[in-house]
């Protein structure tokens, strides 16, 4: 925010009003363009876990509980070793992503980025088995008042949060070595603190991620380089949507109410 402060402070009045504009429509931008993936990861997800279960059992491979029963399909996404490809997929996507985004054009970034959104909604299908729908909904609904809120504020305080947001990073090498650890304990008082310590951690880079992304449309503003600006929008949504789905995730955990 200061820096933001700054560079119309010493802009002609005009241009300060361009870079106004260039930064609301930066921004519709980047949580246009998160808000789409979230609903492609939230539509796979619902439609893959109805492929997965069915209440026949002559379709069944596998019961599930009293009245569910896995199909073939469900399966091989949840009980087969292709559970392990599906459940660390989206982690090497976003690496991949990372790597790759300076040779993509801010066209194929995008595609790229909704395939990404696609795939995670294939790794957390089975919230819909797991969670009644019902929990699901309304763990959805608190995560997005709280995160706009904590977006809106890294968006508008004029508070340098780049200290904490090298805390949170640290913090987050943490909680992924912690969690995998806990995939062979399966500690459930471990997994309680992970999730705990998991909302803080991702509440913080909510409104760390929003206001990096202001900052850094702000230090290119005046470059020209729309195509750059494309793809930094992209990676600012992919920022924004990690910051919610593993908040969302974190907090079903705590608050959600179990089939």
């Amino acid at each position: 925010m200061a820096q933001f402060d700054t560079i119309r402070s010493t802009t002609a009045g005009s241009r300060a009003a361009q870079i106004d504009e260039g930064l609301r429509a930066h921004m519709n931008k980047v949580y246009g363009t998160m808000s789409v993936g979230m609903l492609i990861t939230f539509a796979a997800a619902w439609a893959i876990s109805g492929l997965a279960v069915t209440t026949d059992p002559s379709a069944a491979v596998a019961q599930l509980s009293a009245d569910k029963y896995l199909t073939q399909i469900g399966y091989s996404l949840y009980a087969s070793p292709l559970k392990w490809v599906i459940m660390f997929a989206p982690l090497a996507f976003v690496f991949g992503f990372s790597a790759a985004i300076n040779r993509l054009s801010a066209a194929a970034a995008q595609l790229i980025f909704y395939t990404f959104a696609f795939v995670m909604g294939l790794s957390i299908s089975s919230i819909f088995l797991v969670f009644t729908g019902q929990s699901i909904i309304q763990v959805f609904l608190i995560t997005a008042i709280a995160f706009a809120g904590l977006s809106l504020y890294g968006y508008t305080t004029k508070k340098d949060l780049s200290a904490m947001g090298t805390f949170l990073v640290m913090g987050l090498i943490g909680l992924i070595v912690a969690s995998v650890v806990n995939i062979f304990l399966a500690s459930s008082a471990m997994a309680f603190a992970i999730s705990a310590i998991g909302v803080l951690i991702f509440a913080g880079l909510t409104a760390y991620d929003t206001q990096n992304i202001k900052n850094t449309y702000l230090q290119m503003a005046h470059s020209g380089d729309q195509e750059w600006l494309g793809k930094a929008a992209i990676m600012g949504a992919l920022s924004l949507y990690l910051d919610f789905i593993n908040l969302f995730m974190f907090l079903l955990q705590l608050l959600g109410n179990r089939e």
